[in-house]
């Protein structure tokens, strides 16, 4: 048994190529190559197969891990578009949206600071509504007529509100007993 390791993650487990993807498909798919290619399955064969086995394993998972989760999904999307979010380096974000964060921020510290639990987990609750609206909106972005370098600044934006997301799960976690 083979796979072919140049292959893109989606065509790796027979899937298109688009945001919204079916998890139960994906799921069923990891399932089926991972029964097929791990390294336990070819312990019997050559090293050189035992090499290949695990190379194969270690594709299959990354592919897995990678299109599992929304945001590293949009950012393999970009990258087979030849687009690079540029993450690390280009934090230039919109004013509203930086004005939007500090308010979020403070808002957060606020509740922290007054060990005010409640109002944490309402601050998470409503940051995870608008996260979900903002992964609509890539959504589209990240449509076949979409706009890939919008798509890129939304992803950017989201990264910003998965670290604001954990911020507010540490400041929960250590206000418990």
């Amino acid at each position: 048994m083979s796979i072919d390791l140049q292959q893109d993650f989606f065509a790796l487990f027979g899937l298109p190529r688009v945001y919204p993807i079916d998890l139960a498909k994906l799921e069923q798919a990891y399932l089926d190559l991972q029964s097929r290619v791990h390294p336990d399955r070819h312990a019997h064969r050559s090293d050189a197969e035992k090499r290949l086995a695990m190379q194969w394993a270690t594709r299959v998972n990354e592919a897995y891990r990678t299109l599992r989760a929304p945001l590293s999904r949009a950012q393999y999307l970009l990258e087979l578009r030849g687009v690079d979010a540029a993450l690390e380096t280009n934090t230039a974000m919109s004013p509203a949206f930086l004005m939007e964060q500090m308010e979020w921020r403070e808002a957060v510290e606020e509740a922290r600071d007054a060990g005010d639990c409640a109002g944490l987990d309402h601050l998470l609750l409503r940051l995870r509504k608008h996260a979900s609206e903002i992964h609509d909106e890539l959504a589209e972005h990240l449509s076949a007529s979409g706009d890939a370098e919008a798509a890129a600044e939304t992803v950017r934006r989201l990264m910003f509100i998965r670290k604001l997301e954990s911020e507010i799960d540490d400041a929960l976690e250590a206000l418990e007993p």
